[in-house]
């Protein structure tokens, strides 16, 4: 067998390997070993219209440290749509981010 044709037979073996893994689970956690910080006192600016929802700041990890997200107004994907915010929990792996939602 060619050096190019076993390259090729290891490609595709490769590539059907590769398909045949099961996929990354979706929003796995990220742990972080180091606390957030505390959250930024934001002052809120006037809502946009009666149906806006003020939607808060959090600190975000970028793989090396927080940064702050500003917080923003924004209107409920349904009536009566109340935000439920995301926060920094702890384990024994560390910090991990659960991720804000509308109720």
């Amino acid at each position: 067998m060619t050096t190019k044709r076993l390259l090729c037979s290891l490609a595709v073996a490769a590539m059907l390997i590769a398909a045949m893994a099961p996929p990354a689970i979706a929003g796995a956690r990220v742990y972080v070993s180091i606390a957030p910080p505390p959250l930024v006192v934001e002052t809120r600016a006037v809502a946009p219209g009666p149906t806006h929802v003020w939607v808060g700041g959090y600190h975000r990890w970028d793989g090396r440290a927080y940064v702050w997200v500003p917080g923003r107004w924004a209107v409920p994907p349904h009536a009566h749509g109340h935000w439920a915010a995301g926060h920094w929990g702890h384990n024994h792996h560390g910090y991990y981010w659960v991720e804000g939602h509308w109720r």
